[in-house]
């Protein structure tokens, strides 16, 4: 990638991120205000604000954590929830979406982040960034809670790409991999391929085929392969990467946020039911904001767009400061693990198996 030998340098000195500033659903203040709570947490932390001008300076002078660590690039346009990526692709050279990714491509960032649109986060991606050698179809990869020791799993694709072939979710599981291992600090993750059932029987053609690819290279990738998982396994502690086609994925994610939501709601009014129940809340109390802490969805807000010449943060749209702050976290985690060129070497190494299976697959077919 361009300016990657000049990044590495910085990387040293301090870490730089590109921000778009106008993709979320609140406008740029929850954006600066996440920027400025990570920035108290790191001093090392430095920041690039793709936007208007006009709109940006008055709030970034409120803040003063931020002086001198906050470089403003003026952006007239934003990208809205309902662009079209194809229309993004074409005619978004002004946006501060396209800024911001181009400060990682010109090596001025390491880490794109963004609460903008998802279908134009990407496309921009793959057309600015480019792909890496051998990835057909990059992955956005989210962290799940769940009741492993770092108390989370990573699932990916989650909606990328609604679709997914052998190969592609071999390539997810390599990536996907080199996320636990650089972003959870998990030596030898467990990797399971998500389908209707456990048995080897169930599920559709491709899922068979993955199984055996992932199965193929267990030893050599360095991961364990725990075969196929169902839905109820995503926040056990049975594997540490889940991997399926962004279709799958993304209708999971929602309903696991859904569902979040839900029990928190459900909550609220079981405790304010009555007197007696409102005395019981103030006497959980301690016990009731651990559990809503761990199930809060934006201290782990941020999907991460695998397979790319450079890294890519998704936040929420609707994202608040502690959101905007969590997806901030997380890619400073993967600046300082090296985590674009490790992901990079794990993806390459596995590019002649899959390229095998997909030639051993067309002769099958004529």
């Amino acid at each position: 990638m361009q300016g990657s030998a000049n990044q590495r340098e910085r990387s040293n000195q301090r870490t730089v991120l590109s921000i778009d500033a106008m993709g979320g659903d609140k406008g740029p203040e929850p954006i600066v205000a996440g920027m400025s709570a990570s920035a108290k947490k790191n001093k090392d932390l430095h920041f690039i604000l793709h936007g208007p001008t006009e709109q940006l300076e008055p709030l970034v002078k409120r803040r003063n954590v931020l002086q001198g660590r906050c470089e403003i690039r003026h952006a007239q346009a934003a990208v809205s929830m309902t662009d079209k990526p194809s229309q993004v692709a074409r005619h978004g050279k002004d946006t501060s979406m396209w800024s911001a990714i181009e400060s990682v491509r010109n090596g001025e960032a390491e880490v794109c982040v963004s609460c903008g649109n998802t279908g134009a986060l990407m496309a921009l991606s793959m057309i600015r960034l480019r792909k890496l050698p051998g990835v057909n179809r990059p992955a956005i990869a989210v962290l799940w809670p769940s009741r492993n020791e770092v108390g989370f799993n990573i699932m990916l694709d989650v909606g990328a790409d609604v679709r997914a072939d052998a190969n592609d979710l071999m390539q997810y599981a390599l990536m996907g991999v080199s996320y636990a291992r650089n972003g959870l600090e998990i030596k030898t993750p467990r990797v399971g391929l998500l389908n209707v059932g456990t048995e080897e029987h169930k599920g559709r053609p491709e899922l068979h085929e993955a199984h055996g690819l992932i199965s193929q290279f267990e030893a050599r990738g360095e991961y364990s392969f725990v075969g196929f998982v169902e839905g109820s396994d995503i926040p056990r502690d049975k594997a540490d990467v889940i991997v399926t086609d962004g279709f799958t994925g993304n209708v999971a994610l929602k309903t696991g946020e859904g569902t979040a939501s839900l029990i928190a709601d459900l909550l609220k009014q079981a405790f304010d039911y009555s007197q007696f129940s409102r005395l019981s809340k103030f006497l959980a109390m301690t016990s009731l904001q651990r559990f809503r802490k761990r199930i809060d969805p934006r201290r782990v807000n941020g999907g991460v767009f695998l397979g790319l010449n450079g890294t890519v943060v998704k936040s929420h749209g609707s994202a608040d400061e502690t959101g905007v702050s969590a997806a901030i976290g997380l890619a400073v985690r993967l600046v300082k693990s090296d985590f674009s060129q490790k992901i990079a070497a794990r993806v390459a190494s596995v590019h002649p198996i899959t390229q095998d299976a997909e030639q051993n697959s067309l002769r099958g077919t004529e």
